[in-house]
């Protein structure tokens, strides 16, 4: 029983003992258990350890730790917490722990510091690493160029696996991680690329070009980086090759980096359709209560719209008051029937599943499955009208107005996010008001409006 609740406590290997003890050596002074503890540690769980206390014990643990920050902790490092802890740290102590960083992790880190801190960062860079560095920062933010990594290995397409082996064991400098040789010809373009597991498995005679895979495409530096991780994920690739302009490669994106991008993407689709942004825990109240703030007034106001529709019917809510207690569950119903059809539908807008081609299919799914989910339900609600207040045309009205309500919001959960890309708006940010407040206004006034005509 002891281990099992010990796992329930554990995150990423840290428990909450270990975060206790960490924070009882900060409250002491003890730096040299802080780094008997800390500096074996994998960056990630620094980082994770990190984002579990509060700003103050955070501070005093970076004071009083000798070992100090590493960059790859930075780059693992929530982004809002990352500037916190960067703000802490001296333009030199910066520079150091981001002197051994690959390029695009300096990039990542080096983007949103103010001039100081990214003159001192890029100031103990070697020449070349600077220069790939600033060039990063010329690409627009969310594309291939600003978030490849400049390090890979570059072989001419007419040598053999020998040449390729030798050139390999030479004291050539190596990235820390690669997957693939890239081949080029005389003129940098890239032609294809070998795989290590290849280049191992066939006689040092085998050109390299006999051995390239059928993957292989490159990604122009101006594209959607996410367009290329969706790529990868869609081809099962291991390595994306950048080219410039002139098809010169110019960096790589690899699988880590694009599972990394698609996980984030995933995040904030599911945060926007909650109307909270792209907030962490790490976010202090005013940046949260700013992000939030917005959609809940958009909120307020379709909610005042539903209230109008109501009291348009002000008369037939006083003269049967049955109808007062069950046009929230017509309303809730289409409610949650069109946040079901939202998230599929937003989430295939993403992965780029839903397309012009398909579009008209997957509405007259979803309206159909409103329907039938639509009629199940009407009969239950017309059983449950006639039962509670002994009135069978109420049943009917309730019944008939949630088979309404149902489709709707199956149509509204689809046509609503496809029409805000086609106009440039993030439907995962957008979309849930509005689906909410159609679902609610039909809802009210089919309920309402039937009652109006059938009962008084």
């Amino acid at each position: 029983m002891a281990e099992t609740e010990t796992n329930e406590d554990e995150a990423f290997g840290i428990t909450d003992r270990l975060v206790s003890e960490v924070l009882d050596a900060v409250g002491r002074g003890d730096g040299a258990y802080l780094s008997q503890v800390l500096d074996p540690m994998h960056p990630a769980d620094v980082a994770h350890l990190l984002e579990q206390v509060d700003t103050r014990d955070r501070r005093a643990l970076l004071i009083t730790w000798p070992g100090g920050l590493e960059g790859e902790i930075l780059s693992e490092l929530d982004e809002e917490l990352r500037q916190e802890v960067i703000e802490q740290l001296a333009p030199a102590e910066l520079a150091d722990a981001v002197r051994d960083l690959e390029s695009d992790d300096v990039v990542d880190l080096v983007e949103y510091l103010d001039d100081a801190q990214q003159e001192a960062v890029l100031d103990a860079l070697d020449a070349t690493d600077r220069i790939v560095v600033e060039q990063a920062l010329t690409y627009p933010e969310e594309s291939a160029g600003r978030h490849m990594q400049s390090e890979l290995v570059r072989a001419p397409d007419h040598w053999t696996v020998g040449e390729a082996i030798d050139y390999l064991r030479s004291d050539v400098v190596l990235p820390e991680q690669f997957y693939h040789i890239i081949l080029v010809d005389p003129r940098l373009k890239a032609t294809g690329y070998v795989t290590l597991g290849r280049i191992l498995s066939h006689p040092r005679g085998t050109p390299l070009r006999d051995i390239t895979e059928d993957t292989f495409r490159t990604f122009h530096v101006a594209q959607d980086v996410e367009e290329v991780a969706q790529a990868i994920n869609h081809y099962h690739m291991i390595t994306a090759p950048v080219v410039d302009d002139d098809d010169r490669i110019v960096g790589v994106i690899t699988i880590d980096d694009a599972m990394m991008f698609l996980e984030e993407e995933a995040e904030e689709d599911i945060l926007r359709l909650a109307g909270v942004g792209e907030g962490s825990l790490s976010d202090r109240v005013i940046a949260t209560t700013k992000r939030r703030f917005p959609w809940l007034a958009v909120n307020l106001v379709t909610a005042i719209f539903a209230s109008l529709v109501i009291s348009m019917f002000e008369e037939t809510i006083a003269g049967l008051v049955a109808l007062a207690v069950l046009m929230p569950i017509v309303a809730s119903m289409g409610g949650n029937a069109g946040t079901q059809s939202l998230t599929v539908a937003v989430r295939a807008l993403a992965t780029r599943d839903l397309t012009t081609a398909n579009v008209w299919r997957v509405i007259k799914r979803e309206v159909l499955v409103g329907l039938i989910n639509g009629l199940i339900f009407a009969v239950v609600m017309g059983i449950v009208g006639v039962v509670w207040f002994g009135s069978p045309m109420l049943g009917v009205v309730i019944a008939v107005a949630m088979v309404i309500n149902m489709v709707v919001a199956g149509l509204a959960g689809t046509v609503i996010p496809v029409v805000l890309e086609k106009i440039g708006v993030d439907p995962a940010l957008a979309s849930g008001a509005f689906v909410t407040t159609v679902t609610d206004v039909v809802g009210f006034f089919a309920f309402l409006g039937l009652a109006a005509m059938w009962l008084l």
